[in-house]
């Protein structure tokens, strides 16, 4: 985990967590997956960070940047 990332984590005793790189515990639990999704988004883009995002089997699954991408598109 880098430190200017946001992690949406399965909590292996149900439902999901927000969690900051690095942080032993989380931000917010939630219930399901999109409102944990939607939560860590905004906090993400707040602060200009990376969101990685969490499957159920422990892979990440996908990746926003809201601050300095190392690969921007070219344009």
């Amino acid at each position: 985990m880098t430190n200017n990332s946001h992690y949406v984590v399965h909590n292996p005793n149900g439902g999901w967590d927000s969690k900051r790189a690095n942080g032993e515990r989380a931000i917010k639990h939630f219930d399901n997956q999109k409102d944990c999704i939607d939560f860590t988004r905004k906090i993400s883009q707040n602060q200009g960070t990376e969101m990685r995002i969490q499957g159920r089997d422990g892979k990440f699954r996908s990746a926003d940047s809201h601050g300095n991408d190392p690969f921007p598109p070219r344009g």
